[in-house]
């Protein structure tokens, strides 16, 4: 078991310390890399969305952070709407098991 730990250890070191070397392996003459989103086919609420990610990525993920739990409670609320409309009531639990 220890040879193990002692290979996985030795394993990330190696890789910590080759990492950056990698990453330079491009040399000085590499063009950065650019990450956007292509805005020409979309309108409306999908372009301003690629926009923000194309403008900033710290507005574009907290956004997207705010907008996931307010979506998550919208679509539970319209969930428990309508399995209460077909007759199914979460409300009141009854267990099967006697």
């Amino acid at each position: 078991m220890k040879r193990i730990w002692t290979k996985i250890i030795g394993l990330g070191a190696l890789a910590f310390i080759l990492l950056p070397q990698i990453a330079l392996a491009a040399g000085e003459k590499a063009a950065p890399l650019v990450i956007v989103a292509d805005t020409r086919r979309f309108t409306g609420w999908q372009a301003w969305w690629t926009n923000l990610y194309n403008e900033s990525h710290l507005y574009f993920t907290l956004v997207t952070v705010a907008i996931i739990p307010v979506v998550g409670f919208l679509f539970g609320c319209l969930a428990d709407l309508i399995m209460g409309r077909i007759g199914i009531d979460l409300k009141s639990r009854e267990l099967a098991e006697h």
